[in-house]
């Protein structure tokens, strides 16, 4: 039971890949964690200490929340420069590019956590933080898998249980203590990896596709109701890992919950260009811009005034 039995049943299921992400928006991503690491760093007591930015004083506070203006600017360009094109997206890739926020305002709780939290056991009875994140990427793993499985099936009918059997067969998906297993970086890149495959081959879904019959949890609804279930299954069990955190008593510091809205700001800016054919986001407009271009001037910013708030923090 691999992910890669799992991938080799979508690429054979699947319509073909069209909005891969692209090489810019990975290099966009790393640096984003990148300069997550610095301001993370930075401890309540250095708040108030001098920052210098456009050779002016501010403090190490504003360096934080300057992260969070710098995307959100970003994001208002890329959506500027993809109106100019006249880019559009099916309503298969609108109905999937919420996931992407609730995938990074998860991926917001989890780079402030050290290893040892994702073990300890805060009740009786209730997950650990691993545990829960093993379920995220096998459900989201499962959600793209069976939703294929569904469409190519397309039949009103409940399916049987040799149907059932033979869909487990096929796809082979991993068990949720293989899906999360490793480092905290280990399983958000298989939680990325779930659904970056996921946006690439369904995105390019027509409304009839969408439409056609599908279950979940034993219930008629459509395939696009269950494509929908992404961003709602990601939102729920980061609320339950809040809760976790919580009876463990663990509270955030003011960087980290700062670095929480950064990441949560970088999920309202994908929900632009995930997902999206790559070749848009090279594409100027008539002023000469692209998204690739944007996201690597707000990648250099990021990592270059994390940087230098930390160093002011640390003066």
């Amino acid at each position: 039971m691999t992910a890669d039995t799992a991938l080799a049943y979508l690429v054979a299921n699947a319509p073909a890949p069209r909005a891969t992400v692209s090489p810019a928006l990975l290099k966009a991503r790393d640096a984003l964690d990148e300069a997550a690491r610095d301001l993370l760093a930075v401890p309540d007591g250095t708040l108030e200490r001098t920052w210098r930015w456009r050779d002016r004083d501010a403090d190490v506070r504003y360096g934080l929340f300057r992260a969070i203006e710098a995307v959100e600017e970003a994001s208002g360009t890329i959506e500027g420069i993809l109106a100019n094109l006249g880019a559009t997206r099916s309503t298969a890739a609108l109905r999937i590019a919420p996931a992407t926020a609730a995938r990074w305002d998860l991926h917001g709780r989890l780079v402030a956590l050290d290893e040892a939290t994702l073990d300890r056991v805060a009740k009786d009875g209730e997950w650990t933080v691993r545990e829960t994140l093993g379920h995220i990427v096998g459900g989201q793993r499962g959600y793209v898998a069976y939703t294929v499985w569904h469409w190519t099936r397309n039949s009103p009918e409940a399916p049987s249980e040799a149907e059932l059997e033979q869909i487990q067969a096929d796809t082979q998906l991993p068990e949720d203590a293989d899906e999360g297993a490793g480092t905290i970086p280990e399983i958000r890149a298989r939680l990325d990896d779930a659904l970056d495959r996921g946006g690439a081959h369904l995105s390019g879904w027509s409304d009839a596709d969408l439409a056609r019959p599908a279950r979940w949890s034993g219930i008629p609804v459509d395939v696009g109701f269950r494509v929908g279930r992404w961003s709602s299954h990601l939102m729920e069990h980061s609320i339950q890992i809040d809760k976790t955190l919580a009876w463990l008593g663990r509270q955030p510091s003011e960087a980290e919950r700062i670095v929480g809205d950064l990441y949560r700001a970088w999920g309202r800016l994908e929900t632009a260009i995930f997902p999206i054919d790559p070749a848009v986001l090279s594409r100027p407009d008539a002023s000469g811009r692209s998204v690739e271009t944007v996201l690597g001037s707000l990648g250099e910013s990021l990592v270059g005034d994390a940087r230098s708030t930390r160093a002011a923090a640390e003066a």
